[in-house]
């Protein structure tokens, strides 16, 4: 018997809410657990007692977290130290915390990874689970994080749409990139070609982090697909890279966790840079599409198959801990692809925490520049129906 505490932490998806509900009302109604405290702003709000007492709220507030975008309880970045865990154990024994949940990525499953260790070591009973987050999909050991398939299909339509846009004006701009964030792996990036019908639709050229960068193969491949369809849609991850692990962006800006920042925070972009190769060498016009975090609140393009296993990997969670497991993180296994099938099991947080799943090799072209067909087969039953426009 005891109370349990939630948070979520790191980047928030358009479901992460969802896995919230999953907690609150799986414990709420637990003949183990009192009551259901909520983190303010992750780790570093249970470090100041910045806790909500989730079970106080109406049912009305609860039913609409569902449908909201963002972390509703705030987020946090901070890298627990050692100094951190006896504050952090001080605060769980005041308020007889024994359920530890955070939702998050894998630096977050570093974090509930230490407390548990900690707290055991300590001789406090403390059942901590980890709940996966991240629309990046580079957690190990899991099919797929809940927050992916919705991001996913949110970067397909904006490139799908913009290329529409682009194939018209391209007596105007005959190229347009859209960067996507995904530090470590390519997912999202890829995910953009889900949407591709015919040849000459958008996207023509995706480049992954997986995939060393060369300059001058990139600007083969630009004027190839010029010449063929008289315009290039290019899509391309932020954490790009050259083989010798220079950022294309080239960016020396990193992180808390030791993360090479992207974007506006780095003060540098892979998309500007690729819009500056291909300006300087072709002297064409073009622009570049940085959507950063949007991706991550585009709640009117949510997935219902993503907010389903969003809630059903939080209940999961507190399933678990009421059985006395512990020390591990819930996951998604694919059963089948087509139906689409697939059940929730767990592996250990030693295994996930601070590590970066990429793309499979399998699922990217020869070339590099591309995805392959297996990549289709696995992201096709993810992100919902595909819209169709007319071609004349």
């Amino acid at each position: 018997m005891g109370n349990a505490v939630v948070g979520q932490s790191g980047g928030p998806t358009s479901v992460i809410n969802c896995s919230l509900v999953g907690v609150l009302e799986t414990a709420s109604s637990s003949t183990a657990v009192n009551r259901v405290y909520g983190m303010r702003f992750a780790v570093e709000g249970l470090m100041e007692d910045n806790l909500i007492d989730l079970t106080a709220k109406p049912k009305g507030v609860i039913d609409k977290l569902k449908l909201t975008p963002s972390s509703a309880l705030g987020s946090s970045r901070h890298k627990i130290q050692d100094d951190d865990l006896p504050k952090i154990l001080e605060i769980l024994k005041k308020h007889d915390i024994r359920y530890f949940f955070l939702v998050g990525g894998n630096d977050t499953m570093d974090t509930i990874h230490r407390v548990e260790t900690y707290c055991r070591e300590q001789g406090y009973e403390l059942f901590g689970v980890g709940i996966p987050k991240t629309v990046d999909n580079d957690l190990f050991g899991t099919d797929h994080t809940p927050g992916f398939p919705s991001a996913a299909r949110c970067n397909m339509l904006n490139v799908l749409q913009a290329g529409v846009l682009a194939r018209d004006m391209q007596r105007v701009d005959q190229y347009v990139i859209y960067q996507s964030i995904g530090r470590d792996a390519g997912w999202l990036s890829a995910a953009t070609a889900a949407a591709k019908r015919e040849e000459g639709d958008a996207p023509h050229l995706i480049y992954l982090p997986e995939v060393a960068f060369e300059k001058d193969r990139f600007l083969a491949d630009v004027e190839g697909c010029i010449e063929k369809y008289g315009w290039v849609s290019i899509v391309c991850g932020e954490g790009l890279q050259y083989a010798d692990g220079t950022p294309v962006s080239a960016s020396e800006t990193t992180d808390k966790f030791g993360n090479v920042e992207f974007g506006a925070m780095a003060g540098a972009s892979v998309g500007l840079n690729l819009h500056r190769m291909i300006m300087d060498k072709l002297d064409i016009r073009g622009e570049f599409q940085i959507t950063e975090s949007l991706i991550m609140s585009a709640v009117d393009r949510a997935v219902d198959l993503d907010r389903e296993e969003a809630y059903a990997c939080g209940k999961r969670a507190v399933e678990l801990a009421e059985q006395g497991t512990s020390g591990v993180m819930v996951t998604i296994i694919r059963e089948s692809a087509s139906p689409y099938r697939a059940e929730l099991g767990t592996t250990a947080l030693s295994e996930v925490a601070v590590k970066s799943r990429p793309m499979p090799r399998e699922y990217i072209n020869l070339e590099g520049n591309f995805v392959s067909d297996s990549f289709y087969e696995y992201i096709r039953p993810l992100i919902g129906n595909i819209p169709e426009f007319a071609v004349l």
